[in-house]
């Protein structure tokens, strides 16, 4: 199983093609999810989307499709008008209102991704669910450490931001492990020969 946050696809496309042949489920959240939310046509306000990279977000959903594999996406989400401490925050179930911004993902989601988590062997999780750094937009990423801090399975956890979340959390010595070269780590994941790597294999 693998879990994605953080802001952009763009970063990840490459990441997210290879993983689609690798695992079982695949979980998206983050800034992330509302360009494949909007590639499906849903409304997402003032949530970060990026434009150019709806059609790519389009076929990754239909690779997914076609591989069998779970795709699954934020169908509630914690949104306000501006990404401050202190500005009045709601919960929305399907589209995102004209002038809100989706900040994290809401209790919905974050049961139906404890639920899958419940059910994993191997899990790897990159990037934030939401703008952790804010309160109370932390909520859903602390939610799904604590799930993987449950879990009977296999946890990695890759990413800087991330990595600072998880530590935040408490829950970090119940993870499996986390590393904190998350461009190393996404471009292993890639399929890419990582040089320290191919610098050990050559001594073998």
């Amino acid at each position: 199983m693998a879990i994605l946050g953080g802001a952009k696809v763009s970063d990840k496309i490459p990441v997210i093609r290879n993983l689609l042949q690798l695992v079982d489920v695949l979980l998206i959240g983050g800034a992330m999810a509302y360009t494949f939310l909007r590639a499906q046509g849903h409304g997402t306000g003032k949530s970060l989307v990026e434009e150019d990279q709806l059609s790519l977000a389009t076929e990754l959903l239909q690779a997914a499709t076609e591989r069998k594999v779970p795709l699954l996406l934020p169908t509630d989400h914690v949104v306000a008008e501006k990404a401050e401490e202190g500005i009045p925050a709601t919960t929305v179930r399907g589209e995102i209102p004209d002038g809100k911004t989706g900040l994290d993902i809401g209790p919905e989601t974050v049961n139906a991704f404890r639920n899958e988590v419940a059910k994993g062997r191997t899990i790897f999780w990159n990037g934030p669910l939401g703008l952790f750094e804010v309160k109370p937009f932390d909520a859903g990423t602390m939610a799904i450490a604590a799930a993987l801090a449950e879990s009977q399975a296999v946890t990695v956890v890759g990413g800087g931001d991330l990595v600072a979340a998880v530590m935040r959390s408490g829950y970090a010595d119940e993870i499996s492990h986390i590393s904190t070269g998350g461009g190393a780590t996404l471009e292993f994941l890639e399929g890419k020969t990582l040089p320290g790597l191919a610098a050990l294999e050559e001594t073998r």
